[in-house]
């Protein structure tokens, strides 16, 4: 095949280099945030299969909450506006716990913007003093919820009594300063001065002051009233600050502190008395006591036990402790841990006469030589002698062994889950709240084990 010749085509000349295009210039694409958009999205896509919170509310919604409902008034066939599913409040709280989140404001923010959190919300209304109020209104409910959970672990044989049971106690700063604590005649002069503004702020009610609204004036109705009811009952809890005081000074050796004849009592939470914490400073507080179960495996750590008590010490709290073990679980502990502060003749005898095995250290008596550390005293009763007898052999110091790296690894965790210092006053309000941190430890223990 011939092949055709192409006539000489003449070539382009070369454009221009370009040159770069400015800002104002070029044609973009500009964002509109304010464009209304419909988007074809549910809630339960949000979250993937295996997500935390699936497995929380799933956890939650398998134990017996009726108790959350008794206090609600709007019933079916009734007229009253529905209220807020308790299920998912509770959920709310334990998911939030579990994320280090303990304030109601918060919770009520990522219940409104984070996805995991609206998830468990579902469109339920919340807001923050809703959150606040039932975190702390369902002492019973919360106390049953727990021992619900330590029954499901127990028939599931993730943990069981017959491995050792740890007791210890840690200090939590308590919601007052330092500076809130009166004396009597200081205390009667604040009832006073408080009597005195709820008294004109009642009295503005008929003339009101320009400028302020209804509900700024019922704000500060409210906060002069409630400064009144906690100085009134500051004034009212004095004997008993004056008996705890008696006691924590027969304990101390003379000359350690000096002593305060007249007791104090903190305006803003009553109950809550000065202990020596952690780092050494002396600050209101609470003592939060732990009973937490050793087991091998993912089941290390599992707390059956919990109590608040306004005492700076230790002593006499391990009897209650196994005392309540005992009516979560229906089991006494095998073995019991303790350190020196809880073992006194009296907790031994009580522990060992219900078939506890008590590992505590014996103290060495003053002006005593090593050698007479385990001899059995004139006052020791014979579980007292047993006691004193096992701890002398390796064996015993070697169980004991174990008490620090489990007790104080549930105290390290209930940390690391809030409790750093307590946002609610009073001591039900503090123990209600303690309980509920347990419950979410427990449940996360109960995921991680898989069961």
């Amino acid at each position: 095949m011939s092949q055709i010749a192409l006539p000489n085509l003449p070539q382009p000349e070369p454009s221009p280099p370009r040159r770069p295009t400015t800002r104002a210039e070029a044609r973009v694409r500009l964002p509109v945030r304010n464009q209304v958009e419909w988007m074809e999205r549910d809630l339960d896509s949000l979250l993937a299969a295996d997500h935390e919170a699936r497995a929380v509310w799933g956890l939650i919604d398998s134990m017996d909450l009726e108790a959350f409902y008794a206090d609600i008034r709007a019933v079916v066939e009734h007229p009253g506006q529905p209220a807020s599913d308790p299920e998912v409040l509770l959920a709310l709280w334990v998911y939030a716990t579990a994320d280090g989140v303990g304030r109601a404001r918060e919770v009520d923010r990522l219940a409104h913007e984070h996805d995991a959190y609206r998830w468990l919300r579902g469109g339920v209304p919340v807001n923050y003093h809703l959150l606040a109020d039932f975190r702390v209104a369902h002492p019973a409910a919360v106390d049953d919820l727990l021992t619900q959970i330590t029954g499901c672990l127990l028939a599931a044989d993730a943990v069981t009594l017959k491995q050792p049971v740890a007791q210890d106690g840690m200090r939590v700063r308590a919601s007052a300063g330092a500076a809130s604590f009166r004396r009597q005649d200081t205390l009667e002069q604040c009832l006073t001065a408080a009597a005195v503004q709820v008294q004109r702020l009642s009295e503005e009610r008929e003339h009101p002051a320009p400028g302020v609204t209804v509900r700024q004036r019922a704000a500060r109705e409210r906060a002069a009233r409630e400064r009144e009811e906690r100085v009134a009952q500051a004034l009212a809890y004095l004997p008993e600050a004056q008996a705890a005081k008696e006691r924590q000074q027969r304990t101390l050796a003379v000359g350690k502190r000096e002593r305060v004849t007249e007791p104090r009592v903190s305006t803003t939470d009553p109950e809550a008395h000065v202990m020596k914490l952690p780092d050494g400073g002396f600050r209101p507080a609470y003592n939060v006591e732990l009973a937490t179960v050793h087991a091998p495996g993912k089941a290390h750590g599992i707390i059956v036990g919990v109590a608040v008590t306004t005492e700076g010490t230790d002593a006499n709290q391990a009897v209650p402790m196994e005392e309540q073990v005992h009516r979560r679980t229906g089991e006494h502990p095998t073995t019991y841990l303790v350190d020196g502060g809880f073992a006194s003749r009296a907790t031994i005898t009580a522990l060992e006469q219900q078939g506890v095995t008590v590992y505590a250290p014996v103290r060495l008596p003053r002006n005593r030589p090593e050698s007479e550390r385990y001899e059995p005293r004139p006052e020791d009763g014979p579980e007292v002698v047993r006691w004193r007898e096992r701890m002398a052999t390796p064996d015993a110091k070697e169980r004991y062994q174990a008490r620090g790296k489990l007790a104080e690894w549930a105290n390290a965790h209930l940390r690391r889950l809030g409790v750093t210092q307590f946002t609610v006053r009073g001591l039900a309000k503090v123990t209600t709240v303690t309980t509920l941190v347990v419950v979410t430890h427990n449940l996360l223990r109960w995921l991680a084990l898989g069961t």
